[in-house]
Order: structure tokens, then C-alpha cells, then sequence
């Protein structure tokens, strides 16, 4: 195991220099000058020229990119070109936002795909079965922001027992926090969970025909103790890889579902900052996604050690 974290860590070094180079050349690829939207509307030639040196504009491409990994391995993001912040301070403020959401939606997820795809698999060809297959159906076809216009139709204008929009930090008052986030949670939610309802059925039916399990019941076990400890656990890998795929997307920004229900996340801060030119809060934001994307890929690669014993070898 220790021998097995050990390669991967060692395999995320040159992952990330590459990722950084990626993000880094694409970046200045864009279209526009983001010293000529610094400048304003008068553009001087010289406040122009000051801009791009004061920022290395002026530098080629590979020193621009030497001075800023420099600043990333110490901690320095670089400034936002825009509003003149700290990019690190920008992303310890939208990332807990992103971060909290995009936690309650893959637990929503988890909590009502699972289950629904273990039972439609189990009762296969019944009406639980259809049932199941109807609601992923609705899950995949329903846009975001149409479920999120009808959520606070019904919950926050004709009932009023959520706020409409907003957020609050779960420092501040976790009961409101939660009532601000439980809504574009189940949107974001409510996707994911029709996906993994069709993937856990998909794993769980070639499972319940292997071998081992028609050998557990011939045992005598128990039906539950069939399908909780052997059919399940068995079933559970390809699950594992595109819940963390999920919450990697979740992560990165959910655009439309925080811009409905006007959540300052890591979405709404990209989506100002490519908009801008603002190559410094774009490549820190990206960057720091990208980490995240690769964490829980060794994350996932743990999972699937901890669930399949047959792994471990």
C-alpha cells in the first residue's frame, strides 16, 4: 500500500509541471491584451508600456512562465490584473463556497443513486425497476437551471421556507448555510445521481451473475448479506471512478446553477476572469482544479484498494 501512494505521488510531480505548461501557453493564446483593458479608455502609450512591465508582459513567454511557477511554489498566485486582489485570496474565498456545494450535491447523489441502482438491478423487470429507469431518465433530461427556476418557485416564493438566493459561510450560522446550499445542491445533485443510478445498476446486474455469488447463495446466506457484502462491494469500482469525476466537474464551477442562485463560487470567478483577460486569476483558479482533479483520482485509486481486497496484491 505504502510502496503503491508512494509511485503515485511521485507520478503527480511531472504531471502537474505539465499541466502548469498547458495552462500557462493556452492561456496566452486567448485573444486581447490585458494591459490595453488595464489601461482604461484613454490608453496611453505610456501607462501601457509601465502595465506590461510592472506585470512582465513585455517578458517572453518562457520567463513569464519561470517568474510565475516561482511565485505558485511559494505560495504567490500572482495579483488579479482586474481588481488588483491576490489571486490566493480570491480562491480562499470562492473554493469553501464551491467546495461545500459541490460536497452536499455528490452526498445527495450518493445518498438517492446508489440505492436506486442496487434496488433496480436486484428487482429487475419489476415496477421498482421501471421506476428507477424513469427517474434517471428525468434526472439526465432536466436542465439545471429549469429545476433551480422551479425549486424557488415552490420553496422559496409559494412556501417560503428557503432563501431564495444568497449565501452564508457555515462559520457564520451553519442552519442558514445549509438552507441558502440545499437547493442548488439537490439541482447539481439530481444529475449526478441519474448517472450513477444507471452505472450501479449496469455493475450491479453483471455482478449478481458471477460465479461467487450464485456460490454465496448455494451457501445459504442471506439475500441481504448477498448483495451488501459480495455483490455490492464488487460493484462499487466503476462507481468510485465517476463519483470522483463528478465532484472534480462540481469543483471546477458550476456556472449556471451558482449564477442562478447567486453563489460567489469558484464558477462565477473564472468564468469574470477569462471574460477580463485576467491571465492570473485564470491560471491560479485552473491550476488549482486541475490539483483537485488529480487528488481525487488517488483518492478514488485508494477506494477501490479499500473496497476490492483483491487489489491489494
Amino acid at each position: 500500500m505504502l510502496n503503491f501512494l508512494g509511485k503515485r505521488l511521485l507520478q503527480l510531480i511531472p504531471t502537474l509541471f505539465f499541466v502548469s505548461i498547458l495552462i500557462f501557453s493556452l492561456q496566452h493564446l486567448l485573444p486581447g491584451d490585458p494591459a490595453l483593458i488595464m489601461a482604461g479608455e484613454e490608453r496611453d502609450p505610456a501607462v501601457i508600456e509601465h502595465i506590461r512591465q510592472q506585470y512582465r508582459l513585455d517578458r517572453p513567454i518562457p520567463v513569464q512562465y519561470y517568474y510565475w511557477v516561482k511565485g505558485v511554489l511559494s505560495g504567490d498566485f500572482g495579483e488579479s490584473l482586474r481588481i488588483k486582489v491576490p489571486v490566493r485570496e480570491l480562491i480562499e474565498q470562492k473554493l469553501p463556497v464551491t467546495m461545500q456545494l459541490a460536497s452536499m450535491a455528490i452526498i445527495i447523489a450518493f445518498l438517492i443513486g446508489i440505492p436506486a441502482g442496487i434496488v433496480s438491478a436486484v428487482k429487475k423487470g419489476t415496477a421498482w425497476d421501471y421506476g428507477a429507469n424513469l427517474f434517471a431518465l428525468w434526472g439526465i433530461s432536466t436542465p439545471n437551471f429549469w429545476l433551480g427556476i422551479m425549486l424557488i418557485f415552490l420553496f422559496s416564493i409559494e412556501l417560503g421556507w428557503l432563501p431564495a438566493s444568497g449565501y452564508v459561510p457555515l462559520s457564520e450560522d451553519w442552519r442558514a448555510s445549509l438552507a441558502a446550499t440545499i437547493m442548488p445542491a439537490f439541482v447539481l445533485g439530481n444529475a449526478i445521481a441519474a448517472i450513477l443510478m444507471r452505472h450501479t445498476r449496469s455493475a450491479m446486474l453483471q455482478v449478481l451473475e458471477s460465479d461467487y455469488v450464485r456460490t454465496a447463495r448455494a451457501k445459504g446466506l442471506s439475500e441481504r448479506s448477498v448483495i451488501l457484502k459480495h455483490a455490492m462491494r464488487n460493484a462499487l469500482t466503476p462507481v468510485i471512478t465517476l463519483g470522483a469525476l463528478e465532484l472534480g466537474t462540481l469543483l471546477s464551477g458550476a456556472v449556471l446553477t451558482e449564477q442562478i442562485f447567486s453563489i460567489p463560487g469558484f464558477g462565477k470567478l473564472i468564468v469574470d476572469a477569462v471574460f477580463n483577460r485576467d491571465y492570473a486569476v485564470v491560471q491560479g483558479v485552473v491550476l488549482v482544479t486541475a490539483t483537485i482533479y488529480i487528488t481525487l483520482n488517488l483518492i478514488a485509486d485508494i477506494a477501490y484498494i479499500l473496497v476490492n481486497p483483491r487489489l491489494r496484491a
